[in-house]
């Protein structure tokens, strides 16, 4: 699991550019439209950072709050099967229906549709791509990214984290 923060620092030359290509875009705009999309944000759950970290793992606090990614293939919910909910290991809002989830064979999570505003989105240029940015509409939780390039009927790749979420399975 790294961060963008991580990933930067840790690639050498790549890093510098990256760092260069992606990050420096962020701050481009004026600091009055960073204010405002900022203020725009507010959830319904809200912590302190001293509380996020009491309630969250370590791992879930980098995903979650700093927008981090877990490796491929290591989250056991990649291979949850069962017939379920998955919900927000921040604030535990249900998120994705099991009867969306599939194979997506990226090594995480994947759902072709999230649960009636369950989440919300918001662009991610960071590493020098556009890309869109999944985060948990109740909470903010930082969960992955969509992508448009999953199966009918919507055509969309919901790419999640494993260990921003939780799964409560379907009563028997």
């Amino acid at each position: 699991m790294f961060s963008r923060r991580q990933f930067l620092l840790t690639s050498g030359g790549l890093g510098a550019a990256a760092l260069v290509i992606g990050v420096l875009p962020k701050f481009a705009a004026s600091s009055a439209l960073i204010s405002e999309a900022d203020a725009a944000e507010v959830f319904e759950v809200t912590h302190t950072d001293r509380e996020w970290r009491s309630l969250l793992s370590a791992e879930q606090y980098e995903i979650l709050r700093e927008e981090g990614t877990e490796r491929a293939y290591s989250s056991p919910l990649n291979n949850e099967h069962r017939a379920g909910t998955f919900a927000c290991a921040g604030c535990d809002l249900s998120l994705f229906s099991s009867d969306t989830k599939f194979d997506s064979r990226t090594g995480w999570p994947s759902f072709w549709a999230p649960l009636d505003k369950a989440v919300a989105t918001r662009q991610d240029r960071s590493f020098g791509v556009l890309r869109e940015e999944v985060h948990c509409r109740r909470c903010g939780g930082h969960l992955g990214h969509v992508f448009d390039d999953g199966p009918k009927p919507t055509g969309l790749r919901y790419c999640m984290n494993g260990l921003a979420m939780t799964f409560e399975p379907q009563a028997a």
